[in-house]
């Protein structure tokens, strides 16, 4: 389905270390919009707690109501108009991001990429499944109380959800076996080159250097390379330069020239507008968001 680019709504996050909110929304009068058309890269889950409401979702409307979950898988189209004077509900929104490790393994691979890339969607309407409401009860307790630690117990809780969606209401998945085989046989033939980026990301890398490393084809390392990753080269070394850079940035005093130099960026302002693309704040500001008890940096 097209969507206008108009109607993309961007998607910031409160704290660039947890990219994951939960809002609680209510809206009173039968018929009233209550959102209108609108899509983001962002999972969304709403979690119905009173009245009822129809939530359009790529054209197909749901009757939503009480005790009920709305998934929204990534990139969908959706607006929602009230049918009760009061409707409340729960929307967690997540940046998969937050489910992704800095290089690919067996989950990666096989779930967490395809998520983000669309290749494994749910069904939208989830009714009746103590199971599903029972996590998202989990979640808004977590957010509500804060305890220390409650950024690990939603990520868990999120991991269980999606596991649950996984297993009970997709609508459509990536090709089983052969091909998740195959993904795994290359991870393994790739595993020395992502290590030797690990090792290596201060230095250039080239596409033309891995791929006589891997004893491959330029094309054929970079179809393989981006379908195990999800990323280009580049865009996978400076996802590990960008991941190293948000350690310094929260744990020592260097200034943001000195961290640019220490995690492979020679020039500043590339640094920065990289930076910024991959976390959407520049680091500078980026900073002020470390943990309390963290050294906190110069500007």
């Amino acid at each position: 389905m097209n969507k206008p680019a108009a109607l993309r709504e961007p998607m910031d996050m409160p704290d660039p270390y947890f990219p994951v909110k939960l809002h609680t929304c209510r809206h009173g009068s039968c018929g009233r919009e209550m959102f209108p058309p609108h899509w983001h890269e962002h999972m969304e889950v709403l979690y119905f707690t009173k009245g009822e409401a129809v939530i359009e979702c790529n054209s197909v409307p749901f009757r939503v109501r009480e005790g009920d979950v709305l998934m929204l898988n990534c990139n969908d189209l959706h607006q929602g108009t009230s049918l009760s004077d009061e409707v409340e509900y729960y929307a967690l929104i997540s940046d998969l991001s937050l489910l992704q490790s800095p290089s690919p393994d067996a989950m990666e691979v096989k779930y967490i990429a395809p998520f983000v890339q669309n290749r494994i969607l749910f069904q939208h309407l989830i009714r009746g499944d103590e199971s599903v409401t029972g996590v998202m009860d989990e979640i808004v307790r977590e957010f509500a109380d804060q305890q220390i630690g409650y950024e690990l117990a939603v990520k868990s809780s999120i991991f269980k959800l999606l596991t649950l969606l996984l297993r009970g209401y997709t609508a459509e998945t990536p090709k089983a076996s052969s091909g998740d085989n195959t993904r795994r046989r290359n991870l393994e033939r790739f595993a020395p080159i992502f290590e030797y980026i690990e090792q290596h990301y201060l230095e250039e890398i080239s596409v033309s250097q891995l791929s006589r490393f891997a004893g491959l084809s330029r094309f054929h390392f970079s179809r393989l390379f981006s379908e195990l990753t999800g990323r280009t080269v580049t865009e996978y070394v400076n996802h590990i330069r960008i991941s190293k850079s948000e350690y310094l940035l929260c744990n020592t005093e260097m200034t943001i020239s000195e961290i640019a130099l220490a995690s492979g960026y020679q020039d500043i302002s590339y640094f920065s507008r990289t930076f910024k693309k991959f976390k959407s704040v520049p680091p500078s500001e980026f900073r002020t968001f470390a943990p309390e008890g963290s050294e906190r940096g110069r500007p």
